[in-house]
């Protein structure tokens, strides 16, 4: 008789920043805008100097230092870390060579942040974003078909000439984004969502990179989750949540990945639209994002995995750092798990059909990639198992919980649904003109 797994504790979110990886502890804190860590279950972004470097999970007893108690784990965590390859340590070595004051000032940017309807955590975000250390950026807020004036309201209230509204009533994430880029006056164009929390340093460790690079066309950065409080919340977070890892990582067209067959249709190893940055000439130069993808559209997804294929297709480079870290608010319930389990499985075959109807000399190459891929999908969407401990998720992707057949089915319902969400949402744009 099967008896259905239990369901995830909650966790407490916190910051651990060492001196070293086997060093003191400097500082301890819950993650922005948390409560304070108590006993029970805490996961922990472990910090280097203030540099991410890994994620822990423990189990905080009663009466014990939880500082003291995350900071043995990170020690031992961090000791049986792979060694970083050479690209990676190149890549480490060039970081930390700019941040001894070599570094180049990183670029005027324009911060683009879609919204619709949520104004209590659009303020959230913009404060983050408005503490940035970045020294020349603006900041945009694209208000998508919304409903109400709130956004509006919100933004002419309480940041007044810090903050750009522009109104965008074409529904849809891309469309918004496009907007945002048609708007922007910065070299480099970030975008972000109205739940996260941005880190102080974000933006600077997201646009630096151009500075050093012409070629490069895109960067992406760390999201990590700023609450676990609900068991949606953990199982999304334990099979891979947002992160892609803190190893730094560099995808060039002209050097295809040995370890990537996929390459470039894996994208979304490459970041999420969470926290993404791209060179102001090179989207416009790949014709910015498919309006007929995106959350809002038919299509459900695969806006951002549509635009970073798009760049590396023009040639550009894209970069993942680690350093670049915003706090994401998970939606918290169950139907908003099995929405974006759905709208996953949409969202890739989405952004891969719009690849092919706008880049139709991609074709081959994707064709020869189709069977690695379609057994890929399988793997990705399979029932994944329990691991031993049953507890709570560790690094992102270790699959701490099993993963409900229902949620594995309405993936590649999505999937299956993708080219047709796609094909609808260009027609609705054909028809709206």
């Amino acid at each position: 008789m099967n008896h259905p797994a239990p369901l995830p504790r909650p966790l407490s979110v916190a910051e651990l920043d060492l001196a070293a990886p086997g060093g003191p502890v400097l500082s301890f804190r819950p993650a922005p805008g948390g409560p304070e860590v108590k006993a029970g279950d805490v996961y922990a972004l472990v910090r280097l100097r203030g540099r991410p470097a890994a994620t822990v999970v423990g189990t905080v007893a009663d009466g014990e230092d939880p500082a003291e108690a995350l900071a043995a784990l990170a020690r031992e965590r961090l000791a049986r870390t792979a060694p970083l390859s050479d690209a990676e340590r190149f890549a480490e070595r060039f970081a930390e060579s700019r941040e001894e004051g070599g570094a180049d000032a990183p670029p005027r940017t324009s911060v683009v942040v879609a919204t619709r309807e949520r104004p209590e955590q659009l303020a959230r975000a913009l404060d983050s974003l408005l503490a940035q250390d970045h020294p020349d950026f603006e900041l945009i807020v694209v208000d998508n078909a919304p409903r109400t004036g709130d956004t509006r309201d919100l933004v002419v209230r309480k940041y007044a000439d810090r903050v750009r509204y522009v109104r965008e009533d074409v529904p849809g994430l891309a469309a918004a984004h496009n907007t945002g880029l048609a708007a922007a006056d910065g070299t480099v164009v970030a975008f972000t969502d109205d739940d996260v929390i941005a880190d102080p340093h974000w933006l600077t460790a997201l646009t630096e990179p151009f500075a050093a690079d012409p070629g490069l066309g895109c960067v992406t950065g760390l999201i990590l989750p700023a609450r676990l409080a609900t068991p949606a919340q953990v199982l999304l977070e334990s099979h891979g949540g947002f992160a892609k890892g803190f190893a730094p990582r560099l995808y060039d067209p002209a050097r295809p990945p040995a370890d990537e067959p996929l390459f470039p249709f894996t994208a979304g190893s490459f970041g999420s639209g969470a926290n993404m940055a791209f060179r102001a000439d090179a989207l416009r130069r790949a014709g910015g994002f498919d309006p007929a993808t995106g959350t809002g559209t038919a299509a459900k997804g695969g806006d951002d995995l549509y635009a970073f294929v798009a760049v590396l297709s023009a040639g550009f480079r894209l970069r993942y750092t680690a350093r670049a870290l915003v706090w994401h608010h998970h939606r918290d319930t169950w139907q908003d798990l099995r929405n974006q389990a759905y709208g996953y499985g949409a969202g890739l075959t989405a952004y891969l059909t719009a690849t092919l109807v706008r880049r139709p000399r991609l074709l081959p190459a994707l064709l020869a990639r189709l069977p690695r891929g379609l057994a890929h999908a399988r793997t990705m969407t399979a029932r994944r198992g329990e691991a031993p401990d049953g507890g709570v998720p560790g690094e992102h992707g270790t699959h701490h919980h099993p993963w409900p057949r229902s949620l594995s089915r309405l993936e590649r319902r999505g999937m299956f649904y993708g080219p047709l969400g796609y094909a609808k949402a260009r027609l609705r744009k054909a028809g709206s003109r």
